[in-house]
């Protein structure tokens, strides 16, 4: 008996569709979302609303690095330097400090730069992807270690340069950083004061929180999206075998700078929202240990599973502000005194953590259900990548 063969659009189509429980997952951290802050504000107080807006901070970041290193497999531990970026573009543009320093600027606008955020985040976008395909162009022909070496001097090139520009001309204020960055408004809302909306009080960190659940889903939307598409399968071949992918007709050069401008795109998004968030900016804020901890919350997450990146945000931040704030308290009710500082026994569980997950989870804490967008994790010594 003649087996039918299915035609080209319907063995496509399983690979066009958001598996069920992927949307599910999404649909409950919606949910969960809306409802988390009054909840978590009830246990704690504000300090862990804005716990909760900095683990959104670090969600979208993860999610642009995860197009970078989950789907397209390229290992970038410079990544922080487009949230920096990010973050320069709203502090110079969103504060008095460019009038300040110089006088032209300053006849132009007596008051300084008060650029709203809605405009200058799709400039910092625009900027963080060009340096995105900055730093791809000099890198297609490097894998693997290489490739995270250049990556990590990047980043550090860019904290560095950042942190001595302040002469001859001042313009990035050096170590001292920039203050006075403007607030977020929307809908004659400032989003540094408190409001009363339908009986109830929103605080800044309330007002900060629901805009970025509305960036993380607009994030995860596009993630899904690009995920499966051409564009995204395209990654997927260049992540598994390049030469293949190569061989197959896909244009590995215009795939891989591709990936690094998404990536670098949602990195400079983030830092604008960080800046205004924050209302100050300075060089600390973007060392080598942010591109490694962003890192990790995908890798522990799980690479390539957008729900998986978003759990791993949630539970490395959280994890970490809990430890940070039981650590003391809990050596003194069982021995009297502090023998670990809080902050050594924070980095000490952290590393046993990634050990831990790396032994028994090498796909990350929830990987992606359908295994061909997973990365192939091969023990040391045996042919490939990972």
């Amino acid at each position: 008996m003649n087996t039918p063969i299915p035609s080209p659009a319907a063995q496509a189509a399983p690979l066009t569709k958001t598996p069920a429980k992927t949307m599910a997952a999404l649909l409950g951290f919606l949910v969960i979302a809306l409802c988390a802050p009054f909840l978590v504000q009830t246990l704690g107080g504000n300090y862990w609303v804005r716990v909760l807006d900095f683990a959104l901070i670090y969600i979208m970041l993860a999610l642009g690095l995860n197009i970078v290193v989950g789907f397209a497999g390229l290992l970038d531990l410079g990544y922080i330097a487009f949230y920096a970026v990010g973050a320069y573009m709203m502090a110079l543009l969103g504060s008095p400090h460019l009038a300040n320093q110089f006088e032209w600027i300053h006849q132009l606008f007596p008051h300084g730069l008060h650029l709203s955020m809605w405009f200058v985040l799709p400039l910092a976008i625009m900027v963080a992807a060009t340096f995105g395909v900055l730093l791809g162009a000099p890198t297609l022909k490097l894998r693997g270690d290489y490739l995270a070496i250049v990556t990590l001097g990047f980043g550090e090139i860019i904290r560095i340069f950042l942190n001595n520009l302040d002469r001859p001309l001042n313009i990035t204020n050096g170590p001292k950083g920039i203050t006075a960055v403007d607030p977020v408004h929307i809908f004659g809302f400032n989003f540094s004061k408190s409001h009363e909306i339908f009986g109830l009080k929103f605080t800044p960190v309330f007002m900060y929180y629901y805009l970025l659940v509305v960036l993380v889903i607009a994030i995860v939307f596009i993630c899904l999206r690009l995920q499966n598409s051409r564009i995204g399968r395209a990654f997927v071949a260049i992540r598994e075998d390049e030469i293949a992918a190569k061989a197959m007709g896909i244009n590995t050069r215009n795939i891989k700078l591709l990936a690094f401008a998404m990536g670098a795109s949602f990195g400079g998004a983030s830092g604008a929202v960080f800046g205004a968030f924050q209302g100050f900016v300075s060089p600390e804020s973007f060392v080598l240990w942010e591109s490694i901890y962003i890192l990790a919350i995908v890798v522990l997450g799980g690479m390539g599973h957008i729900p998986g990146v978003i759990l791993g945000g949630i539970l490395l931040v959280g994890f970490q502000e809990l430890l940070r704030a039981v650590a003391e308290p809990a050596q003194n009710m069982l021995f009297g005194h502090t023998i670990v500082d809080a902050e050594v026994l924070r980095q000490l569980l952290f590393g046993l953590a990634l050990v831990g997950v790396m032994l028994y989870r090498p796909a990350g804490l929830w990987p992606s259900p359908r295994k061909e967008d997973r990365p192939v994790i091969r023990r040391p010594g045996s042919v490939g990548r990972f």
